[in-house]
């Protein structure tokens, strides 16, 4: 009789382990559907991002035609770094993003000061300052050769008009990359627009109210309120104006080729990349130039970084 007992009771100890055991696992069924769900992703990250990433690092040792391999190490990264036409293009990413920073930050924030002082249609104002922002580069691009064209260009057509000089744009390397800086600003400023206006929403009311009765201006409450709250928008339109600016290559490619024409003027980085790579097919020299060029951003966007939390 005890030993029937005692079989008893350690059957109904058993019960609830067995029961703990059946839920761990239906959950570990479930976790494991949840990560051959995520299995396709992984597979896509590991095969176009993580794979060429590699790849790209490996032959940048190697002479490559994309068939011939022939290891001669650092060699590729020496022809880059003393190769006058890519420091040309340096020269180039940097002047075009400098000043299409430079222009569109001021700016953005300026329209965006407006459209938040408007009390009706600031979604109409925020829509047809987005537009150019969601419009394709390739064809703004396309866009632009014949807006700067200077012959039938509606720009020197109007600069015609009230007697001030018009230029060649696109077809002179002295202001070709001024015409590139034209096309980045229009699509960019609407984007600068919408997160300078987010962010000028989010200033409390109550400072504005305080300014007001110690008697401070609009022109002061601008100034000394609104500006100072902005800092860090700045700072984030700052990091990603310079990242997006020094990996431009869409709108030049379409407006000059891969060689940056006229006279390799708007020659970027990234069309450098893509002439040596897939015209010339050095692929070893371009995989090269692209962490070459991963090391300016990686050093820029560090230095910015530490420049802004100074002014934060």
């Amino acid at each position: 009789m005890n030993k029937a007992k005692q079989k008893a009771q350690a059957g109904t100890m058993q019960l609830p382990n067995k029961k703990v055991d059946t839920i761990r696992k239906e959950k570990r069924k479930v976790e494991f559907s949840w990560y051959v769900f995520l299995l396709p992703s992984l597979i896509g990250i590991l095969l176009f991002m993580v794979y060429p990433i590699v790849e790209s690092f490996r032959l940048s040792f190697f002479q490559s035609n994309g068939t011939i391999e022939n290891f001669i190490g650092l060699k590729n990264f020496q022809l880059v770094l003393t190769s006058s036409t890519f420091w040309n293009t340096v020269w180039n990413t940097f002047f075009i993003a400098f000043f299409q920073i430079a222009i569109t930050i001021p700016l953005g924030f300026i329209f965006a000061s407006m459209i938040n002082s408007v009390r009706r249609g600031q979604n109409f104002f925020k829509v047809i300052y987005f537009l150019p922002n969601v419009t394709s580069i390739v064809a703004a691009a396309m866009i632009f050769q014949f807006v700067l064209h200077p012959e039938m260009g509606v720009v020197n057509y109007a600069l015609d008009s009230i007697g001030l000089p018009t230029f060649k744009w696109f077809s002179s390397p002295s202001t070709s990359k001024w015409g590139v800086i034209l096309l980045a600003v229009w699509h960019w400023l609407g984007f600068v627009i919408i997160i300078c206006l987010a962010n000028l929403q989010a200033i409390s009311s109550e400072m504005y109210e305080a300014a007001r009765i110690d008697g401070a201006s609009k022109i002061q409450q601008w100034l000394f309120i609104t500006i100072p709250n902005m800092s860090g928008t700045f700072a984030f339109l700052l990091i990603t104006g310079w990242i997006g600016g020094l990996q431009r290559f869409n709108e030049v490619y379409v407006l000059g080729g891969p060689n940056g024409s006229p006279a390799r003027s708007i020659q970027t980085m990234g069309a450098f990349i893509y002439e040596r790579g897939f015209t010339g097919f050095e692929f070893g020299i371009a995989s090269a130039a692209t962490y070459i060029m991963f090391i300016i951003i990686l050093l820029f966007t560090f230095i910015n970084l530490k420049v802004s939390k100074m002014n934060l």
